[in-house]
């Protein structure tokens, strides 16, 4: 499964109401250490069909962004059943990023 890029329109049913566990990506097209982890996050998308990846614009989204109280981005969370389970800050390894999600 590909990446999700996800709004204020779809954050309920792609995020909050999924059925499987969410690692959700804040970021912006001028951030470089957000460009330096979305291949790993790709690559997560395409090899785990049991989680989510769906990427959030801070630039597009400034309320999800507030809601969540992202100052710094990259910012990863996982969401499961609703609730965040785990956050990150900055470029994470890949063993460590599945490690937040497993």
């Amino acid at each position: 499964m590909s990446v999700v890029h996800v709004g204020k329109e779809n954050f309920m049913q792609e995020v909050m109401e999924s059925d499987r566990p969410v690692l959700v990506d804040f970021w912006a097209s001028w951030c470089g250490p957000c460009r330096m982890i979305a291949p790993t996050l790709d690559e997560i998308a395409e090899e785990r069909e049991d989680i989510k990846v769906v990427k959030i614009n801070v630039d597009e989204e400034p309320e999800l962004a507030n809601q969540f109280f992202v100052s710094s981005i990259p910012t990863l969370f996982v969401i499961k059943n609703g609730k965040v389970t785990a956050q990150s800050l900055g470029v994470r390894p890949k063993a460590a990023i599945l490690s937040m999600v497993d």
